[in-house]
C-alpha cells in the first residue's frame, strides 16, 4: 500500500538513504527541507521549505493522514551541546507534532535514543521529553531507540565491538550490552521503512537495538 509520508530531517545522515529506500517502494515522500538544501533530498521526493522550528511555516504543506517521520536532531551529539539539544532537538519535535495533529496524521515515527544509559544525560532527557511530546499527541506511534548508528563517517565506535561481544557474554551485563550496542546504518533505514510501513494498531510501538538489528 503506498503510504504519503513527510519526513523532516530528509537531508541527513539517515534521512538521506531512508527518502531513497521510500521511493524506491513507491511511496510518496514529501520532505521538509531549507532553501537552498532541496539538491540534497533524492530525486522524486517533493521538497517543502520551511522552518523546522516553526510548525507555521509548514504545516500547510503536511499531507493529511500522512505518517510523519522525525529525524531531525544534533549532529555528532556529545555531552557539550546540551543547549543545543533543547535548542533543536526537542523544539523540533515539539513542531512536528504541532504540525502533526493539526493535519490528521496517521502515523509518527520518531528516533529517540537508548536509555537509561551511564552517559549523555541531557542528549537522553531531551528524547525523552521528546517522546512524551509524541505520547500525547494521541497519534498511533512507534519510537526507535538506537544507541549509535554505524556509517560513512561514523566508525570509530567499531573499536568497541569486541567490548560489547564480551559484555554479552556476563550475565550481569549482558542486557546492557544489548540495549546500548550498535546498529549499522542500514539496519536504522530497513527498520524505519518497517516502522512506516507496518504501524500499530493503537497507541505506540517501542523498538530497541535488538529489534531494529533483527530488521537489517
Amino acid at each position: 500500500m503506498i503510504k504519503a509520508v513527510f519526513v523532516t530531517g530528509g537531508t541527513g545522515y539517515i534521512g538521506r538513504p531512508l527518502v531513497a529506500a521510500l521511493l524506491e517502494r513507491g511511496h510518496r515522500v514529501v520532505a521538509l527541507v531549507r532553501r537552498g538544501s532541496e539538491d540534497k533530498i533524492p530525486g522524486g521526493a517533493l521538497p517543502v521549505f520551511g522552518d523546522a522550528l516553526d510548525p507555521s511555516t509548514f504545516e500547510s504543506s503536511f499531507p493529511r493522514g500522512a505518517t510523519l517521520v522525525h529525524l531531525i536532531g544534533t549532529p555528532h551529539p556529545n555531552p557539550t551541546k546540551a543547549a543545543e539539544f533543547r535548542r533543536v532537538d526537542l523544539a523540533s519535535i515539539r513542531a512536528s507534532t504541532t504540525a502533526a495533529v493539526r493535519a490528521g496524521a496517521h502515523h509518527i515515527v520518531y528516533v529517540s535514543v537508548a536509555h537509561p544509559a551511564p552517559m549523555m544525560r541531557e542528549y537522553i532527557a531531551v528524547r525523552q521529553e521528546g517522546e512524551a511530546l509524541v505520547n500525547a499527541t494521541g497519534i498511533r506511534s512507534t519510537i526507535l531507540r538506537p544507541w549509535y548508528v554505524l556509517g560513512p563517517g561514523h566508525r570509530w565506535p567499531y573499536l568497541f565491538v569486541p567490548v560489547y561481544a564480551a559484555l554479552r557474554h556476563v550475565p550481569a551485563t549482558r542486557d546492557d550490552a544489548e540495549r546500548l550496542g550498535l546498529v549499522t546504518r542500514s539496519a536504522m533505514v530497513a527498520a524505519l521503512v518497517s516502522a512506516i510501513e507496518t504501524p500499530p494498531a493503537a497507541g505506540v510501538k517501542i523498538m530497541n537495538v535488538p529489534a531494529i538489528r533483527r530488521l537489517r
